[in-house]
């Protein structure tokens, strides 16, 4: 089931987040504890995002997204390929016509599946900007675009 998140799914999608974060992209620091991540969600992302989340018997999986950006898409590491990403993906392509959002270069499974869902890449950077310094791209996605881009080399 995808519904909208309540402020009792804080503490659930925070844990999401930092589970989901650490399998998919172990080559990140580890920034912040599991607490900071609660006050995070709690202060900054579910005051300013709209946010959605796969829920089978608890959170599976969450996308936060604003006008233009999607901030954060994570799943499960134990529900991966059952298509949540694609279906809370459309709920954010049904509410704006444009949506751009960064992905760290390193992480290749995201950046399969926001290419294969019609994001072009913008722009790579060093990660000189980002609190991780981790290299980076900005991916853009349009309504009006004719057909999904592969974009050129990551390396």
């Amino acid at each position: 089931m995808i519904r909208q998140t309540t402020p009792a799914d804080i503490d659930d999608t925070a844990r999401v987040f930092s589970v989901s974060r650490e399998a998919a992209m172990p080559f990140l620091p580890v920034l912040h504890t599991p607490e900071e991540d609660r006050a995070f969600f709690r202060t900054r992302v579910f005051p300013t995002c709209e946010i959605w989340v796969a829920d089978e018997n608890g959170i599976t999986g969450f996308i936060a997204f604003r006008e233009g950006w999607i901030e954060h898409l994570y799943i499960h590491p134990a529900h991966h390929r059952r298509g949540l990403g694609r279906t809370l993906l459309a709920q954010a392509k049904s509410r704006f016509a444009e949506l751009q959002l960064w992905a760290f270069r390193k992480n290749y499974n995201a950046i399969a599946f926001y290419e294969a869902n019609g994001f072009r890449l913008v722009r790579q950077t060093d990660g000189a900007e980002n609190a991780e310094r981790e290299p980076d791209a900005l991916y853009s996605w349009s309504r009006q675009s004719p057909l999904p881009h592969r974009g050129r080399g990551l390396g």
